[in-house]
């Protein structure tokens, strides 16, 4: 599928101004290992993730993707640099308060789904309301309402066993979404998946990122992403070393779709 994206470059550690900033890091340094064995696997990064955008983050193995996504999680700490999520920064936070700001404004999706087994679908969702302190009907309403966002109300009984891989991601889409985070941050959510699969979650991230309150970021080896993608950080030795972003006007994958369905049912 040829990509939609335009490329137009930026230096290095680029920071766009703009009032839709939800996620803000600059000069994000993190060292890892201790003395000879001490490695610095990011070097000074700066990025922004706005509202309303699907960023992909690219780059090759050792480039230093996990490590950000740590930090940009609230997971791992820098080494120095500053971090703010939601307009709250996270420098002088100490674990519990970090872990607060994690729970209430970021969203995770991992390549490996990360479902509990035993749990059905609409359970796998509700627990992640369950952190926040949100029990009772109104998470079992939460859960539905967002399994039937990402197509999968016929499956809310259903163990992760008895669904596709296709569908294990979806959610876990979900249950990164109920909490309504203002950062949705997906490691490889793609790489487990074939390429209609693959396509269809990429689809369903880029329609979540169409809200004007949450950013989402992908990282991603998969050049099926592309099309999808508003913008995309590379990333090697630690560094931001260019931005790719679709001109205005260009339509994604998933905007070229909805565009052609709407012109089908004219």
């Amino acid at each position: 599928m040829t990509a939609v994206a335009t490329v137009s470059h930026a230096p290095a550690g680029t920071v766009a101004a703009t009032a839709n900033v939800v996620l803000d890091a600059r000069d994000i340094v993190k060292d890892l290992g201790e003395g000879a064995g001490k490695v610095r696997a990011l070097k000074g990064v700066s990025l922004t993730l706005n509202a309303g955008e699907l960023t992909l983050l690219m780059g090759p193995s050792g480039s230093g993707k996990t490590t950000l996504l740590s930090i940009l999680g609230c997971i791992l700490t820098p080494t120095s640099g500053t971090l703010s999520v939601a307009g709250k920064p996270t420098a002088g936070l100490g674990p519990e308060a970090l872990a607060d700001l994690r729970r209430n404004h970021v969203g995770f999706i991992f390549q490996s789904y990360n479902l509990f087994p035993t749990l059905t679908a609409e359970e796998n969702v509700r627990l992640a309301l369950d952190v926040r302190g949100s029990r009772g009907s109104d998470a079992v309403v939460a859960a539905q309402r967002v399994l039937q966002k990402v197509g999968l109300r016929h499956k809310l009984k259903s163990y992760p066993s008895n669904l596709s891989g296709g569908e294990q991601q979806r959610v876990a889409v979900a249950r990164s979404l109920v909490g309504s985070p203002s950062v949705i941050l997906a490691d490889e959510p793609t790489a487990a998946l074939d390429s209609e699969n693959g396509e269809a979650v990429m689809s369903l991230l880029s329609q979540i990122a169409k809200d004007r309150s949450r950013a989402v970021l992908a990282v991603t080896h998969d050049p099926r992403t592309v099309p999808y993608a508003d913008r995309i950080l590379r990333i090697e030795d630690g560094l931001i070393v260019g931005e790719e972003r679709r001109a205005e006007g260009v339509e994604t994958v998933h905007e070229l779709a909805r565009t052609r369905k709407r012109k089908a049912n004219a």
